[in-house]
């Protein structure tokens, strides 16, 4: 069996293909050659292997028990560099990658992540802190009203189950099903509020405790699990304060978005838009709505909102996008007209691979403090991420729910709720208790507790967005007030966009003294924001798909002593005019308390004003979470005012610190002011990649284009990454795009050739800077080798030796091959005579091929000899050596057998079995 392909494929740098000139670079060719056991001399982990079919060379892990199915991707890492994203087989423990131009060499500090959360090996307890440095975060003050109480509606419940709908990419089609609560009575068409769940286990078995499946759909036997029901007790409260709720199922689309290069985005946003679609024929034609419809208030389509948990809050955050920006008709599963104004989003717990957030909408997002599924907390980027894209006019606010895990703001998925097996995700190690997180901890909420809170935050967003209201927005956005319906659990709030102005951000040419500039995300710790041995983590600094970015900065502050102040100088004077007070968002470690700063700026005069003092307590946290999170703290402007500083022009911020030592991070300031603005989306060019898929051709060369379509209306400008297939780096540049235009240029050179080689992707990423969006963010060309796989055989070369020589057999391809070629081979037991035992051979050559000692001795099949060969490129054989040893007894003739074997260790049925035979010394 072949393990290994390669295609010589020559990719046109980014700098160069972007600039327009010339100078195609050559891709890596090492010869490197070696053996792979399955063992000990391997230099994949346990757990791993190299395996493929039909010559697709795969990397394998296979978990030690099943791995849930939840909403974070799963990741193959070699340290910080991202290999990409394996595809699940149905046992729920194996995932498979194509590794293309990766060489096995390459292949050091293998890990399997999701959301930053390693699956391949147990937490890194050597930093955890201990349960009496956890501390509650003080109550805030109630707000004057409270969104969580219940309205004086009464409400009708029902379901409607439509056709189900065909979707680009999916071979199934997927459900159109969902549950209604809607106020009943209310006069007038009152606003709607849909729901999406996100991603989890489609089937179960009734009556057993954990038998759930990814199938879609469900097997004879098996009902489908309701996703879709657990947001009940939230469309009861929104229904009865008026509100038309409708949450629909995603089952079909979470059996298939493995296949979806974008974890299912577009096929979401697809069946979002065509529930709302359903929804505006049937506000104009109540006739042909479903029962449940015509018997609830109508809807008022010209104010949504839409709420989506995990993945569900990316493919929400897509449908809004492709509602202001329609997306690639290929790949769109919905093509009709946009009747619906979507007025704000929630997000629970979102996924944001593409990194991708609407920017002139307003959100919220619920970050759960022990979420142990999208455990890096990605969805921090539905705020940090639409800085400087857009008008900044929207409300994009965070909302850190301490104690609150990822499932149980679902009941289908909480255990003692769920019809089906539901469980805590994140888990716990009886014998190392998280202190933070672990069930009856003192900062953890219960199932209740986390699902009324989310229900009441929802409400807000609900009605600030949706109803106009202010009176909530303190609840959102970093004011510091509570909601008393949320009691007990402790939520701290941020925000971006509304009224702000100004802005003092540590990217775009700012100058930083006193203090160190850094990088969210670089692979060297001195450049890093955090250190990779820092305790837990930071959403603000989850990473995307390349090993360091440009752009996406933070200030560090660190001091041993009180009085050296860090200055923050932009690239130009700032306006704060208009403002009340300053905004600044800061964190500090977790579990630290009493970290104080002055705070002062000074204008263009050189005029330099204390505008007071802050003091930020850290969150709860453990080394199993993402505590490193801003709390938003606030300065009056008065002082500025009275010493008659100018606000039009600030030159500079000022943070000096007052606490004796300590550490913290500035992610940005802002003037600010109470209220919103009115929001308006601007018309802005959108950019999605493609994929193409050619074949490598037999001679000659050919250029092809990674396909870029770029619609929509305007000019702006965004950050093009190329990955380089061999090295995973990026080289990156800084792009205009317009509508039409073919701005992201980048050319593949593909050498044809008559020899055997991998396939390759050569692959590009998009991130919004300026004026743009971005909706499929991640595409490239796939070159298809069309070379047929070498014949592989194995032939003695001395095969019959006296004790003390070497048994020998060759491995050999018909033709040189461009990559490496695995093939496994096994010792089976001999079927006539005496076997070769294990003392019967060198011990180092035993322990190097098996891991294992020759005592006691036992027959040379029973050693776990299964060994991968390995004939590295433009080679044509390879040698596999058994050396035996002489000793002084007198033994009959021994032998052993060989035989070359399937992925499972099993002989090939066609291929002979070869016997070695070591004949005594005389």
């Amino acid at each position: 069996m072949i393990r290994a392909r390669r295609i010589c494929v020559t990719a046109v740098a980014v700098l160069v293909a972007l600039a327009g000139s010339p100078g195609p670079a050559q891709a890596e060719r090492s010869h490197e050659s070696g053996l792979l056991s399955a063992t000990g001399g391997s230099p994949l982990p346990p757990g791993w292997r190299i395996d493929g079919e039909g010559g697709a060379r795969e990397l394998v892990w296979r978990a030690p028990k099943a791995v849930p199915m939840g909403d974070a991707r799963v990741e193959f890492r070699t340290g910080d560099r991202l290999l990409g994203v394996p595809k699940p087989a149905r046992d729920g423990r194996t995932f498979r990658l194509a590794l293309g131009e990766t060489r096995p060499k390459q292949l050091t500090g293998l890990q399997v992540t999701a959301a930053g959360r390693r699956l391949d090996a147990a937490a890194d307890d050597s930093h955890r802190s201990g349960s009496r440095g956890a501390r509650m975060p003080a109550q805030a003050s109630a707000n004057g009203v409270d969104p969580g109480k219940p309205g004086s509606y009464r409400t009708v419940t029902g379901e409607y189950d439509l056709d189900p709908v065909r979707l680009p990419g999916f071979d199934t089609s997927v459900e159109m099903t969902a549950e209604v609560v809607a106020p009943r009575g209310a006069t007038g068409s009152r606003p709607l509020a849909l729901f999406l769940h996100g991603r989890h286990d489609t089937c179960y078995k009734p009556g057993s405790e954990d038998d759930v499946t990814g199938d879609w759909p469900c097997a004879d036997g098996y009902q489908p699990i309701p996703s879709y029901l657990g947001y009940l007790r939230d469309q009861q409260l929104l229904a009865s304060q008026g509100y038309v709720t409708v949450s629909i199922s995603a089952n079909g689309i979470n059996a298939q978005d493995w296949e979806a290069e974008d974890g299912g985005a577009q096929a979401r946003s697809s069946l979002v838009r065509q529930h709302l679609a359903r929804w505006a024929d049937w506000a104009a034609h109540r006739s042909s709505a479903p029962a449940v419809v015509r018997e609830a208030a109508k809807a008022d389509l010209s104010h949504v909102l839409l709420v989506g948990h995990s993945r569900g809050g990316e493919g929400v955050n897509r449908a809004t996008m492709d509602s202001l920006y329609p997306p690639p008709a290929a790949e769109d599963g919905y093509r009709g007209p946009v009747r619906w104004k979507v007025r704000g989003t929630v997000l629970i717990g979102p996924t944001i691979f593409g990194q991708n957030p609407v920017a002139d909408v307003p959100s919220v997002t619920l970050l759960p403090g022990c979420d142990g599924d999208v455990s890096d907390l990605q969805g921090e980027d539905f705020v940090d991420g639409t800085r400087g894209i857009s008008r900044g006019t929207a409300l994009h606010s965070a909302v850190y729910m301490v104690g609150a895990n990822h499932n149980y703001f679902n009941s289908e998925w909480t255990p003692g709720e769920a019809v089906a097996p539901a469980r805590d995700d994140f888990g716990t190690d009886p014998e190392q208790p998280d202190p933070v997180c672990t069930p009856g901890a003192a900062t953890r909420l219960t199932a209740a507790q986390q699902h009324k809170a989310g229900a009441t935050y929802i409400a807000a967003a609900a009605r600030l967005f949706l109803a106009g209201d202010d009176r909530v927005r303190p609840l959102l956005d970093g004011s510091g007030k509570r909601a008393p319906s949320a009691d007990p659990a402790r939520v701290l709030t941020h925000a971006v966009g509304g009224r702000r102005s100004g802005g003092f951000l540590p990217d775009g040419g700012a100058r930083v003294t006193g203090a160190r500039l850094c990088s969210a995300i670089d692979p060297d710790p001195a450049v890093a924001c955090l250190d990779p041995e820092a305790l837990g983590s930071s959403p603000h600094f989850a990473s995307w798909e390349t090993e360091q970015e440009t752009g996406r900065s933070a200030v560090d502050l660190k001091w041993s002593q009180p009085g050296t102040a860090a200055r923050i100088t932009p690239a130009k004077p700032l306006s704060l005019r208009g403002s009340q007070k300053l905004a600044l968002r800061v964190f500090v470690p977790p579990n630290t308390t009493g970290t104080k700063f002055d705070v002062s700026v000074t204008d263009s005069s050189n005029r330099r004003v204390r505008l007071g003092s802050v003091q930020v307590d850290g969150l709860p946290g453990s080394a199993n979470t993402a505590s490193y999170w801003a709390q938003e703290l606030r300065v009056p402007l008065s002082a500025a005012t009275r010493a008659g500083l100018d606000l039009r022009h600030v030159k500079s911020l000022e943070l000096t610190p007052r606490s004796q030592s300590g550490r913290a991070w500035l992610m940005d300031a802002w003037g600010w002011a109470p209220g919103t603005l009115a929001v308006k989306a601007a018309a802005l060019p959108r950019v999605d990649v493609g994929r193409t898929i050619v074949k490598e051709g037999d001679s000659g060369t050919r250029t092809y284009r990674i396909p870029v379509e770029i619609s929509g209306h305007g000019s702006g400008q965004v950050r093009v990454y190329v990955l380089d297939p061999d090295s995973g780096r990026a080289e990156n540049r800084l792009v205009t795009v317009r509508s039409g235009s073919d701005a992201i240029d980048v050319p593949v050179e593909v050498k044809g050739d008559t020899v055997y080689g991998d396939d390759a992707e050569h692959d590009i990423a998009v991130k919004a800077v300026h004026n743009a969006v971005v909706g499929k963010h991640r595409g490239g060309l796939t070159v298809e080798n069309d070379d047929p796989e070498p014949v592989i055989t194995l032939s003695p070369v001395a095969d019959r030796v006296t004790e003390g020589e070497t048994l020998t057999w060759r491995l050999s391809v018909d033709a040189p091959t461009a990559v490496d070629i695995w093939q496994p081979a096994r010792v089976l037991p001999a079927t006539e005579g005496a076997e070769l035992s294990t003392k019967d051979v060198d011990p180092q050559w035993l322990k190097d091929w098996s891991g294992d000692v020759p005592d006691p001795e036992r027959p040379l099949s029973d050693a776990h000899l299964w060994v991968w060969l390995n004939i590295p490129p433009g080679s044509t054989s390879v040698d596999f050596v058994v050396p035996t040893v002489r000793d002084q007894v007198a033994e009959p003739t021994e032998s052993m057998r060989l035989a070359l074997t399937d992925n499972n260790a099993e002989p090939l049925p066609d291929r002979p079995v070869l016997t070695g035979t070591a004949l005594d010394k005389p």
